[in-house]
């Protein structure tokens, strides 16, 4: 390959990773000299997460019984490790068909996005992601990347979705999802672990939902991993409001360029989403 060519192709390839890093001027906040996660590398699998894995379904049903707006619907969560892998899916209803059954696939698809499009010192929800996919967007196209890998979401017995023999447990399932239900997840000593998926509602309350069980897992320090995020604050990666619909038309403008549209029905879920715990 000759030298012009192979320095346009390097060029391309890291005018497209510096988008991802700095678009609209966000500039990712260092890690310092907080907690002692390294520089996040290192792809751990769900053996770090095994004791989220025991108590997500506690902690998903505790934070879907609070008041998180939308329709207060049964929910779907899954936890997938920085590897990639899904480590444990749990459903809050009484049976696996009290949720809507296509979001056990979608919780997924969010855990896999969060945990792919964050780093060790910057943290992407998939609320984050809503306005920027959109035509005229810094991300535009991206919810076409990375399909799911149908032979992982739709293996096995119906029987066995959302237990501990889920088919999607300790295999990769992909897929990128883009609005709200998606965080990553941080560890006080380990830093970045992997990330939490949460399907069932509104794509609003889907990601209060989501931060309430962040907490509820202990996996919320961002502030002690020095992790920024595109809302800043005392919750880096919360869902922004800032999106201005175009005159009778669905069509909005995100000011910040990561704006999530307001869902229907409200019922709270944009006020709530205000008085989310901070991140630890």
């Amino acid at each position: 390959m000759k030298g012009r060519a192979r320095a346009r192709i390097w060029g391309g390839a890291l005018a497209a990773v510096g988008l991802l890093i700095s678009t609209n001027s966000v500039v990712l906040a260092g890690r310092g000299e907080h907690g002692d996660g390294g520089g996040g590398g290192a792809l751990s699998d769900c053996s770090v997460l095994s004791s989220a894995s025991a108590n997500l379904k506690s902690a998903l049903s505790a934070a879907q019984a609070g008041t998180n707006g939308g329709l207060s619907n049964q929910m779907w969560g899954t936890l997938v490790a920085r590897d990639g892998t899904v480590c444990a899916v749990a459903f809050t209803g009484s049976d696996a068909g009290s949720q809507w059954l296509l979001s056990r696939v979608i919780s997924a698809q969010k855990a896999n996005t969060a945990n792919g499009l964050s780093v060790a010192s910057f943290a992407l929800s998939t609320a984050n992601l809503f306005s920027a996919v959109n035509p005229g967007g810094s991300l535009y196209g991206l919810q076409f990347s990375n399909p799911v890998d149908p032979e992982v979401a739709y293996a096995g017995k119906a029987g066995d979705f959302g237990t501990s023999k889920d088919p999607m447990i300790g295999r990769r399932i992909g897929g990128v999802n883009v609005f709200g239900g998606g965080l990553a997840l941080y560890d006080k000593k380990k830093g970045f672990v992997g990330a939490l998926g949460v399907s069932g509602d509104t794509s609003c309350a889907d990601h209060n939902v989501a931060w309430r069980t962040r907490a509820n897992l202990g996996l919320d320090f961002l502030a002690t991993n020095g992790v920024g995020g595109v809302a800043g604050g005392t919750r880096p990666d919360n869902i922004i409001y800032d999106v201005t619909n175009a005159p009778n038309l669905q069509i909005g403008t995100s000011t910040s360029g990561f704006g999530h549209a307001q869902c229907t029905p409200d019922n709270g879920s944009v006020a709530d989403s205000a008085t989310l715990p901070a991140v630890e």
